[in-house]
C-alpha cells in the first residue's frame, strides 16, 4: 500500500533517516521559532514587486512620498499602502521637513536583509 506505515511510510520524517549524520549536521542550521516568524513576516513584506523597487530606490537616497511614488511608477495612494506594509515591518521610516516627509531605509537588520535580496534580483539582468 502506497503511504500506509505498511509499506515504511512515517509522517513528517519520523522514519530512520536514510544518512543520520547528515541530518544531524543540518539540524543546528535550521532557524528557530521565533526566527521563522520574522522570517515569515519579513518575506511577506517584500512579496510584491512595488514594495522591492521601493526598497531599492530608497537604498540609493530619501525621498519624498509623491517622487517615490514617481520612480516606482504608482498612483500616491498605492504608493502610500506600500509605505505603509513596510513600515509596519520597521524597514522604512520617514522624517517631515516642513511639509514634506521624506523616507528611508532604516538601519534595521530587517532593512537589511530586504535591501539584500531586493538586489538578489540583479543576477536576472544577466
Amino acid at each position: 500500500m502506497i503511504g500506509s506505515r505498511a509499506s515504511g511510510w512515517h509522517p513528517r520524517g519520523r522514519a530512520a533517516p536514510i544518512d543520520a549524520q547528515a541530518v544531524e549536521a543540518a539540524r543546528p542550521k535550521l532557524i528557530t521559532a521565533r526566527q521563522e516568524r520574522a522570517a515569515r513576516d519579513l518575506i511577506e513584506s517584500i512579496s510584491n514587486v512595488t514594495r522591492i523597487k521601493i526598497i531599492r530606490a530608497l537604498a540609493e537616497t530619501p525621498l519624498a512620498a509623491g517622487d517615490l511614488a514617481r520612480v516606482v511608477d504608482r498612483t500616491a495612494p498605492a504608493t502610500s499602502q506600500h509605505i505603509r506594509v513596510l513600515r509596519d515591518a520597521g524597514v522604512i521610516e520617514s522624517t517631515r521637513s516642513g511639509n514634506v516627509v521624506r523616507y528611508r531605509l532604516t538601519n534595521s537588520t530587517s532593512a537589511q536583509i530586504l535591501e539584500v535580496i531586493a538586489r538578489a534580483f540583479d543576477v536576472l539582468a544577466r
